[in-house]
């Protein structure tokens, strides 16, 4: 469970750590490496994907939001108390979902860090998704401290890179991208795409929870929550953009970062963005798997018991090594394909619907802070 400090939180904390948390949950389960993206939007063509990609950025903003004031309003900060609050005894639900969906989740990191490690440095799958494995295990075992300290210097490689990526990328082919956008390709799909790619992936808010405490009004909750979808989509639209140069090749590309990178011919940047994705597989695992931590922690500590380091570490050990299983066996464009679109219609049934009708009129019906 959260402990309460002292000091005043600063802005960091306030504003940018929640968005940061939730961009670190959404980027690393596939669009690090463009799969996501290919998978969700490029089927509505470039101008159709793009439009999704907005709407998707809107409902995160929207969801953040209602998400953290509801978290801060109640005082709920893991997820089994925050859907007490929210659904009552439905709360169940969603507890079945989480699981499921974080077996999907960590299995697409898992497999990620193994297609990266065999395609881009010869290794076998496994040594690659055993490095990521033991790495989410350490770091989500000194809980929000540590992960604070994780999301603030990973974040910043993070934007830079992409942002060094996109300059790079303009310049090599950047002459192919509008014509790309101004193709007469049929945009059907691109609401369905957004909102499913946005439904599944605001589980990503879930692992913020824990970090509420940083607000010291209802204010910061909304403002916090309205950042976090830009900052968790600003690098997915570059990303798009220099995807859709090569539509619809790319469509079908298993690692479509690697696709681009070998047309800029920079191998320095090939380097540099595989270790800047392996960055991003690490915050969605910890993401993920710190809010199952903060979840088993609030029902240790209301028994007075606590939750040590060495249980954070061993509970992520149990969960990691189970779903890397699972990305061996299934692989990484199967996994995205097959799962993540159920997903997305089940997370929008017993998450975002219930929040943005049920949270919000208990919202504006309870004014006073129990925190």
């Amino acid at each position: 469970m959260t402990t309460t400090t002292t000091t005043q939180p600063s802005w960091f904390q306030r504003f940018l750590l929640p968005g940061l948390v939730f961009k670190g949950v959404v980027i690393g389960g596939g669009y690090a490496t463009g799969r996501e993206l290919a998978e969700f939007f490029l089927g509505s063509g470039p101008f159709g994907g793009l439009m999704g990609i907005l709407l998707a950025m809107f409902v995160w903003s929207a969801v953040c939001a209602v998400t953290f004031l509801f978290s801060y309003r109640f005082a709920v900060y893991d997820y089994r108390t925050f859907f007490k609050a929210l659904l009552g005894p439905g709360w169940v639900v969603f507890e079945i979902a989480y699981l499921m969906l974080l077996v999907l989740v960590l299995a697409v990191v898992a497999a990620a860090a193994g297609t990266i490690g065999a395609e881009v440095f010869g290794l076998p799958q496994i040594v690659g998704t055993l490095f990521l494995v033991v790495s989410i295990a350490a770091t989500a075992s000194f809980g929000n401290a540590g992960i604070e300290h994780v999301f603030k210097y990973a974040s910043t490689f993070i934007y830079v890179t992409y942002a060094i990526f996109l300059v790079l990328a303009l310049s090599t082919f950047g002459n192919q991208i509008m014509p790309a956008l101004a193709l007469d390709v049929p945009t059907t799909g691109w609401v369905t795409g957004g909102l499913t790619y946005a439904s599944y992936n605001v589980i990503g808010a879930v692992a913020v929870l824990s970090f509420v405490p940083n607000f010291t009004r209802p204010r910061d909750a909304v403002i916090a929550g309205t950042v976090a979808g830009p900052l968790a989509m600003i690098p997915a639209i570059a990303f798009f953009l220099c995807m859709v140069a090569f539509y619809p090749e790319i469509s079908s590309v298993a690692l479509p970062s690697d696709f681009l990178l070998r047309r800029m011919d920079a191998p320095w940047l090939q380097i540099v963005f595989q270790l800047m994705i392996f960055c991003a597989l690490l915050e969605t695992g910890v993401g993920i798997v710190n809010a199952l931590n903060e979840r088993i922690a609030g029902v240790v500590e209301a028994r007075g018991s606590s939750f040590s380091p060495v249980a954070r570490l061993g509970i992520s050990v149990a969960v990691l090594v189970g779903c890397a299983f699972v990305a061996a066996r299934i692989g990484l464009i199967d996994l995205i394909a097959s799962g993540y679109s159920a997903f997305g219609y089940i997370m929008l049934a017993v998450f975002v619907v219930p929040l943005l009708t049920l949270g919000i009129v208990r919202v504006l019906g309870n004014r006073t802070v129990t925190a």
